[in-house]
């Protein structure tokens, strides 16, 4: 028997709760619609290798981006890899291709349920980009969405956010 053998706890851990993502979201897509009050904050890093999106998205969210999953998207496709949807912003129709290991978080506040994941992928360097917070842009509205803030105070306290950093290796 290997006496030296080691598990990557942090990895199989970030593995397996992406893959709750990716199961969640296969859900969504066989129902082509939110189920119920479901929503989902999906918040992805726009640098990483194998994202597509248009490139006014691009310009606009250089490091980050958050997309909600409400009411309007279509053409949600799930596969182990990445997931694709079709959402509006400002009115323009826009294909986002998004791999599941640029994700850095996903929500449903309608069950306070929240994950934050490590960067699974090297982040390329945007060229003197300006450091900006991410901002969400909703499928179907052609503005921001109007998000009730007293509602997202009161989830903030009691929502599940899995933190792996008291697991982490000092």
């Amino acid at each position: 028997m290997n006496d030296s053998i080691e598990f990557d706890y942090d990895y199989l851990m970030q593995k397996a709760l992406r893959s709750l993502m990716r199961d969640v979201l296969s859900m969504v897509a066989e129902l082509k619609d939110s189920p119920g009050e479901h929503h989902f904050y999906i918040e992805f890093i726009t640098t990483a290798p194998n994202v597509a999106i248009p490139d006014h998205l691009k310009e606009d969210y250089p490091e980050r981006m958050t997309i909600v999953l409400q009411h309007q998207f279509e053409n949600l496709i799930v596969t182990d890899e990445y997931f694709a949807v079709t959402l509006w912003f400002k009115g323009k129709e826009a294909h986002l291709k998004i791999p599941f290991d640029a994700v850095s978080s996903f929500a449903d506040p309608s069950a306070q349920f929240g994950l934050r994941f490590e960067p699974a992928v090297e982040i390329a360097e945007a060229p003197d980009a300006p450091v900006e917070e991410a901002t969400t842009a909703e499928g179907g509205n052609t503005d921001k969405p109007e998000i009730d803030e007293t509602a997202a105070d009161e989830n903030k306290d009691s929502a599940d956010v899995v933190s792996l950093d008291s697991f982490r290796k000092k």
